[in-house]
């Protein structure tokens, strides 16, 4: 059998690169399909794949500033030829589904969120304060002509697995299609707990307005606590001039920096919505509780007082106070519970159950060619 993996770009390696590693390990004779690709940012799992990129790849700085060129991701992403494989995963967040297979492959879809920029977030993207106003003029077209063929793409998926209830809400919402939730691996043994904490809040991620680390920057600036920051992307010029002196902005670092650092943090602060959220997880395998956005998928993670603390609302007040509210009884929070809620997201969870939902699909796929 013939199985193909199809990822939007691979220029860092993050969340949905993880679930990508994870399906290679799954299927070792899997070839590799993706927009544009930077072997520089991959680990060894994925860079000894046969990888077919697209035509974007030729394009002047397209694997490390890939979003100007997004109109042109619909008709890239529909030029592979897959034509002689059984098996399509595709890994969603953008533009992979779109891919064109015959009636005879079962094509999976492991979507970790619908457009955010096209569909939820559109007005916030929209009226960010880096869009000038050509772009505010030009957005609104761009966004209805992709909403139009993102969800004509969704028709050519057979089946949907979601990362998250979070994702498979939203997937019903946009597509109005059903989908299996699996959530994403985490290799909880890479992660160890201290003996004991330091006196730093941690956060890790990618630095873009949605994930709201202003927020937090303001919040420990307010309250003068230590916070570290590792992660990097377009905000993270703003955010160290907006930083007082109590908060740390690493930028990017490699995974044993952010190992340590999770081992060591008081807590982990997650302050923006995400679709599931892989980095609480990890501080939970770390020991370490997590301080959350009451919303989106960090709610099928955290339990507020068991696992860590959630605020209702983005503010700076509401963060706080969950701060002060994590501080006066820290203690109650045992790094054993937390490890052993972080055990429900394991790989090997993972790998077991997308292992029977594609048999099953499989199976199902060849008796329904039959009839």
């Amino acid at each position: 059998m013939k199985i193909a993996i199809v990822h939007y770009w691979l220029v860092n390696f993050r969340g949905g690169e993880r679930v990508v590693e994870a399906l290679c390990r799954l299927y070792p004779q899997a070839d590799l399909f993706t927009l544009v690709y930077n072997p520089r940012r991959m680990p060894e799992t994925i860079r000894n794949r046969r990888i077919t990129t697209s035509f974007l790849q030729g394009f002047p700085g397209a694997s490390r500033r890939y979003q100007p060129y997004l109109p042109f991701f619909p008709v890239a992403v529909e030029q592979f030829d897959l034509r002689d494989y059984d098996l399509v995963i595709s890994s969603d967040a953008s533009v992979a589904k779109g891919v064109l297979t015959r009636p005879e492959t079962l094509h999976v879809c492991y979507c970790h969120s619908p457009m955010r920029y096209a569909w939820d977030l559109y007005l916030d993207y929209l009226h960010r304060d880096d869009v000038g106003p050509l772009k505010r003029r030009l957005i609104p077209w761009l966004m209805n002509w992709l909403r139009i063929w993102d969800l004509a793409a969704s028709h050519r998926v057979d089946r949907f697995v979601a990362n998250s209830e979070n994702v498979r809400r939203r997937i019903l919402k946009h597509y109005r299609r059903d989908a299996e939730v699996i959530h994403p691996p985490i290799a909880v043994d890479d992660y160890e707990s201290a003996p004991e904490p330091g006196d730093f809040y941690l956060s890790v991620g990618q630095l873009v307005p949605y994930k709201r680390v202003d927020l937090l920057v303001d919040a420990m600036n307010e309250l003068g606590r230590r916070l570290v920051v590792i992660g990097d992307g377009p905000q993270l010029r703003t955010l160290r001039r907006r930083a007082g002196p109590t908060v740390n902005l690493l930028g990017w670092q490699p995974f044993p920096v952010v190992r340590e650092h999770l081992a060591r943090a008081r807590a982990f602060v997650f302050p923006g919505e995400e679709d599931f959220g892989m980095a609480p997880v990890e501080s939970l395998a770390s020991g370490r509780p997590v301080i959350a956005l009451d919303r989106g998928g960090v709610r099928e993670i955290v339990e507020d007082g068991v696992t860590g603390v959630l605020f209702p609302e983005p503010t700076v007040a509401s963060l706080a106070s969950a701060i002060e509210r994590f501080e006066a009884a820290p203690d109650r929070f045992d790094p054993a519970t937390l490890r052993a809620r972080a055990r429900d997201f394991d790989a090997p969870v993972f790998e077991a159950r997308m292992t029977a939902f594609i048999e099953k699909a499989l199976e199902e796929h060849r008796l329904a060619m039959r009839l």
